[in-house]
């Protein structure tokens, strides 16, 4: 019983939210009158100490007391005896876990949104300098259309900009503060809530006993949120591992964030990528398993309970890890653009270009086009050559409608140029992108 009792192991990451929630609770208890003015200074003074050794000593870790707001509680009798037991007054440890664990997430929701900002700034750092840069856009991982490999990175930006949109959603849900709402029902005792939730920033403070012992949505939604993350870095980093390899020559990688081989002195493995992608199933695992702790919990506490706090922790742990490699490998790397724009013009990136300029210049019907442009591909590809390449009499021998015109639309930088739809590849558009990016990020502030 005391091994699966114990939480202090992991629940010690805990112990400046739960002394700082005690030293609310303490001043809100003094100040209604509820214990005396002299108690309240001695308890917060001994609190104040207790933080001033763990930060120094970290936490220690005694198993009969169970976890962090026993071994706070049992530290604080040391210090200041028997008017240490004043403190747990109108609190339950239900209310104070619920207050620690949210105060927890909405440090941890801080810290990874000012880390997705700077990956941000790397990817739109990036993005400015190869706005004009030329590249293959995919389909099926086939050569779709010519895009500007700035226009790529910026895709990125927009998934992490959703990111902390849905960051900010989750923190705005969890502001409101559990404490006073005691075991389940509340407390007879004049607490002022008001004046806690203040205390420890938050909003306001929550409207019934009972969901705010038992919610652990904040948590979900820090989950959800970090598992959506974790989807979007893995897919950047599944392209840098692509990219990265010998078949495309895309990119460099930093030697910082790859390794080398114990037995092929040739190779560059993209180690910091791949555990990136790894990740995302780990992070993904531990919001399936707080949902699946929380699914058949009635009302209010269960023990079960105390087993959401690991899942949380860890999906924290790596997506910092997880980002900031990431932003170290977007900032760092050397993009061959030499490579991506031979791999545009290799790959009939601009047959789409070759039957709009039917459809436009020659009046021709799409699905005719469609057919012209697929039969000039296969001329291209038995030459060995690029569209722009093949010879006018070639190209009119497929429909006498094509005249020499056609040549300004196929090249890879006319193609990306005509793309200047709002949100397009276009350099102008990238360009435009780059700059409200930058705005809203205090690049040039």
């Amino acid at each position: 019983m005391r091994e699966i009792n114990a939480s202090i192991p992991f629940d010690k990451a805990l112990w400046r939210q739960d002394i700082a929630g005690s030293r609310a609770h303490v001043a809100m208890l003094g100040a209604q009158g509820i214990i005396s003015e002299e108690d309240a200074a001695t308890i917060d003074g001994g609190l104040a100490q207790i933080a001033e050794e763990y930060e120094r000593d970290g936490v220690p870790e005694d198993w009969d007391l169970e976890d962090i707001h026993m071994t706070v509680e049992a530290r604080l009798t040391e210090l200041i005896g028997p008017v240490a037991g004043r403190l747990h007054t109108a609190r339950s440890r239900n209310d104070q876990v619920a207050t620690d664990f949210k105060l927890w997430v909405r440090g941890a929701i801080d810290q990874m949104d000012a880390g997705l900002a700077e990956l941000q700034r790397a990817l739109v750092t990036r993005a400015g300098e190869h706005a004009e840069s030329v590249m293959p856009g995919f389909t099926h991982l086939q050569t779709a259309q010519p895009v500007t490999l700035g226009h790529h990175l910026m895709a990125y930006y927009e998934m992490i900009r959703r990111d902390r949109s849905r960051l900010s959603d989750a923190r705005a849900r969890l502001n409101e503060s559990p404490l006073g709402s005691a075991a389940l029902a509340g407390t007879g005792f004049p607490v002022n809530r008001e004046t806690t939730a203040k205390a420890l920033e938050f909003d306001r403070p929550t409207a019934n006993s009972l969901d705010a012992v038992s919610d652990r949505d904040f948590a979900m939604d820090f989950l959800f949120a970090c598992s959506t993350c974790a989807v979007h870095l893995s897919r950047l980093a599944e392209e840098f591992i692509l990219w990265a390899s010998q078949p495309f020559g895309f990119v460099t990688m930093a030697d910082t964030l790859s390794t080398g081989s114990s037995i092929m002195p040739q190779k560059k493995n993209p180690d910091a990528a791949e555990l990136v992608r790894g990740h995302a199933g780990r992070v993904i695992g531990c919001t399936t398993a707080l949902m699946v702790t929380m699914k058949g919990l009635p009302l209010a506490y269960s023990k079960d309970m105390q087993d959401d706090k690991p899942p949380v922790f860890e999906a924290a742990g790596l997506m910092e890890l997880s980002i900031a490699a990431m932003t170290g490998m977007v900032a760092d790397s050397t993009f061959k653009t030499d490579r991506m724009r031979e791999a545009a013009q290799l790959g009939y990136a601009t047959a789409t270009d070759l039957a709009d300029w039917l459809v436009t210049e020659a009046d021709i019907p799409f699905r005719e086009a469609h057919h012209i442009t697929g039969a000039a591909v296969k001329l291209a590809e038995e030459r060995c050559c690029a569209l722009d390449e093949l010879p006018l009499a070639d190209l009119r021998a497929i429909d006498a409608r094509i005249d020499e015109r056609v040549f300004a639309a196929l090249s890879v930088d006319a193609s990306v140029a005509a793309r200047a739809s709002y949100g397009g590849t276009a350099p102008e558009q990238v360009k435009a992108q780059v700059a409200q990016a930058r705005a809203a990020l205090g690049m040039d502030g």
